[in-house]
């Protein structure tokens, strides 16, 4: 008799069959969306203007907990009844009637988007939006970004997944009020019953077969004074552009290489100017040994110490790169000095809050686990940078910035202007994830340029984003599960972070300012971290809880804020609970889950990816679900953790595991652009992977070793997986839930989850390849800007 094998210690065991009739089940006991608008009917305005000028008003809706049985029920978590979205949501709500529409003689709509536009896709969605109530062609539909207004308060933040949920309604509200003006005009001009014309594609048709366009009426349609109107919104059912594909409308300009960025402006007398920075994250100068050479330097037009350096001016910005690196700077201590990844964990460890709930001998038993993630970098593909061109009473910002008014009142007050005198233009940017939340470029650029008397184009070198940038703080996750006869009793969790700076605020000065206070900061990341954690599972009773530590990093509200972290601690315990109770994994979360919505993305990606199917020896698969904002989102993740492919070797890469396929299925209620979901979705999956295997870090005598993206490992071309399948769920709602930050907690623990069955050990230390000898040689801290290479051809494969 052949004898068995030992089996490891972290397995995956067969599930049971998913079947259609299991999954027609579960759609049978999914409520019919969450709570929304009980009726479409709104209140609009039509604005005193000498075109067609339209604005929205829109009131607060109820927020409700959905409810769910379990054997041993969780009770609702704070952002169950309340989220970090809904309270964005709510805020933005007085302010909605503030946005408008105007229709110009061309016909073309015109919409000045008070968010920014990084790439996520907000200014095409928000088209789709306009022309589905309009009846107007999408291409007629023309979206811009506002300059900083802080008359909309807190209605001018772009962040927590939250641009498409508040401005949903309001964007359609306006569009319907201008369709209504409009019909209302053709009415007079016809003679024929307003309840007879019809729109299409930017036209209004009579039953006679008369045709007017919308630039011939929109002067028709203006008003001379605000007037109230009432108007009923479309039916779900009757929408042609919402919830159909539709690539965007950018996307030529953006491969072609004609979308304007900030450093593609050309604002007069604005020339390239950068930073010299210290060697340790946050010093400072002491002195300048060689500042009047460096100023007689080719192309330098000036260098002046400033807080955060020494600033130089150039005719180029590869001037001003020769004049860092030639610069002779006594620099003063930083913010963390002598800190490496021990200490700071060091720091963590004693700062974490106590479990409370012992296991009880003979009665209960636990999971006990701690967990490390290491700092990461927020660091987007278009570095920090901004111009700035400030004078005697007066300034003028140009730069892609998620928080404007902050950035606008902040600066006014720095500069000691009126907040009138300053203007703040919003330019799109390429990516964010948070980092421009931070208005660090404009700030900067303002204080040289007040200094110069001159107007600056300030670029933040890669390595400057790198090594003194805004992180992703380091943290812990101590978590504790009990259980016995066969159900979990009580989950606690308890993470301890870094602090992470929550100086923008919610969009205007008071919250950012009151974010730095002493007390009010932890207050306000308290608030955070409690709006923004659910668990989708039934756990008895659950705690998760926030402890913050040492404020002497650069951090911010990088993609999820705590989500990716706390919500791989918790799908790597659900995974061991699974493992000692003997259910499969699967199973075990599809029978503690929450939500039947939850449960529908579970099923689809366990069906789709096959789960429980066969594997290799060091092959194997994760699952796991993230809830935010009124979504949901699976993942199905296999891995490759074989010595062939793990050893294999790509020049200047740490390569190691490899993900070889992801299955994703996301709900968000309503998509109004489905391939930019998937788009979104796709990103989140790719940042997932590299936050559980690649990118982080080090920490090392009080400055960052890593120096730019070809030493920080995220997710290449390399890694990424072969198999890539997204699926995005029919409607379960008539609105949006919030779509941008979604897949990125879910990917990384899946990758996790199936690195742990991989490798027969838990992971508990992220990214996985963190404490491996670097695979790369530390560029040095002086001077702060390594030369560039010039062996590039060298480098592509």
């Amino acid at each position: 008799m052949a004898r068995r094998q030992p089996e490891p210690a972290y397995e995956q065991s067969p599930p049971p069959a998913v079947t259609p009739a299991a999954d027609a089940a579960a759609s049978a006991d999914a409520p019919a969306g969450p709570p929304g608008i009980g009726r479409r009917r709104f209140l609009g305005y039509v604005l005193a203007a000498p075109t067609l000028t339209v604005a929205a008003h829109v009131g607060a809706e109820a927020i409700a907990p959905a409810t769910a049985e379990a054997v041993v029920p969780s009770l609702p978590g704070p952002a169950e009844l309340l989220d970090l979205n809904d309270l964005l949501t709510t805020a933005a709500l007085p302010t909605s009637h503030l946005i408008t529409i105007r229709l110009d003689p061309d016909g073309t709509a015109h919409f000045a988007l008070p968010r920014a536009e990084v790439g996520q896709g907000v200014t095409t969605s928000s088209a789709m939006l306009i022309a589905e109530e309009l009846d107007l062609p999408l291409e007629k539909v023309k979206v811009t970004l506002a300059d900083a207004r802080p008359e909309l308060l807190f209605n001018q933040l772009t962040g927590g997944s939250n641009t498409t949920v508040s401005t949903y309604t309001p964007i359609r509200v306006a569009a319907a009020v201008a369709r209504g003006r409009l019909l209302h005009a053709a009415s007079l001009v016809l003679g024929d019953a307003v309840s007879t014309l019809t729109t299409k594609a930017g036209t209004v048709l009579s039953p006679a077969g008369a045709v007017l366009g919308y630039g011939e009426l929109a002067a028709r349609a203006a008003a001379v004074a605000d007037t109230a109107v009432a108007v009923t919104l479309k039916d779900r059912e009757d929408f042609r552009v919402i919830g159909t594909p539709r690539r965007r409308l950018d996307a030529l300009d953006a491969v072609t290489g004609r979308k304007k960025f900030a450093m593609d402006l050309q604002v007069d007398g604005a020339l390239p100017t950068m930073v010299c920075r210290p060697p340790t994250i946050n010093g400072t100068v002491r002195s300048v040994a060689n500042l009047d050479a460096v100023r007689a330097m080719p192309g330098v037009t000036d260098a002046v110490t400033v807080s955060t350096g020494v600033a130089v001016r150039a005719r180029t910005f590869g001037q001003c790169v020769d004049a860092i690196r030639a610069l002779d700077v006594d620099w003063g201590p930083g913010t963390a000095e002598d800190a490496t990844d021990a200490t700071v964990l060091a720091e963590l460890r004693r700062a974490e809050l106590p479990l409370v709930v012992p296991p009880l001998p003979l009665l209960t038993k636990a999971v006990d686990a701690r967990f490390t993630f290491h700092f990461a970098s927020n660091g987007a593909l278009e570095t920090n940078c901004a111009i700035a061109d400030v004078r005697p009473g007066s300034a003028e910002i140009w730069g892609s910035l998620k928080a404007p008014i902050v950035a606008q009142e902040q600066i006014a007050l720095r500069l000691g202007l009126p907040v009138s005198a300053v203007k703040v233009h919003v330019t799109e940017g390429g990516g964010s994830f948070g980092r421009k939340l931070f208005h660090d470029a404009a700030h900067e650029a303002a204080e040289i340029s007040k200094k110069l008397g001159k107007p600056v184009k300030l670029m933040w070198h890669r390595t400057d984003d790198f090594r003194q940038g805004r992180t992703h703080p380091m943290s812990t996750s101590r978590v504790r599960a009990t259980y016995a006869l066969g159900e979990v009793l009580t989950y606690e969790q308890r993470h301890t972070s870094v602090a992470t700076d929550f100086g923008h605020g919610i969009g205007e000065v008071l919250t950012a300012e009151a974010a730095r206070l002493p007390v009010a900061d932890a207050a306000f990341s308290q608030t955070m971290f409690q709006l923004t954690q659910i668990s989708p599972y039934h756990l008895g009773v659950t705690t998760q809880l926030l402890s913050e530590t040492d404020k002497g990093y650069n951090t911010g509200s990088m993609r999820n804020i705590y989500s990716p972290n706390v919500r791989t601690a918790q799908e790597l315990v659900l995974d061991e609970l699974a493992r000692r109770l003997g259910e499969d994994a699967y199973a075990l979360r599809r029978r503690l889950m929450k939500e039947s919505r939850a449960r529908a993305v579970l099923d689809k990606v366990a069906q789709l990816g096959r789960w429980g199917r066969p594997m290799a020896p060091g092959t194997a698969q994760g699952i796991a679900v993230h809830p935010e904002y009124h979504a949901y989102v699976a993942v199905l993740a296999e891995i490759d953790c074989r010595p062939a492919t793990t050893g294999r070797t790509v020049p200047d890469a740490y390569t190691g595991p490899r993900v070889t396929k992801v299955v994703c299925a996301v709900d968000v209620g309503l998509a109004v652009n489905p391939r930019g979901l998937e788009a979104q979705m796709m990103g989140g999956i790719s940042d997932g992977i590299a936050l559980a295997l690649t990118s982080a870090l080090h920490l090392k005598d009080g400055a960052f070793l890593e120096s730019s993206w070809d030493n920080y490992y995220y997710t290449r071309q390399w890694n990424t997986p072969p198999e890539l399948e997204i699926v995005v769920m029919p409607p379960t709602g008539d609105k949006p839930g919030g779509a941008g930050e979604l897949a990125v907690a879910a990917a990384m623990a899946a990758v996790a989850g199936a690195y742990g069955r991989a490798t027969g050990t838990m992971p508990t230390v992220f990214p996985v390849n963190h404490t491996a000898p670097l695979a790369f040689t530390p560029a040095p801290a002086v001077p702060p800007v390594p030369a560039s290479p010039t062996d590039g051809r060298d480098r592509v494969l």
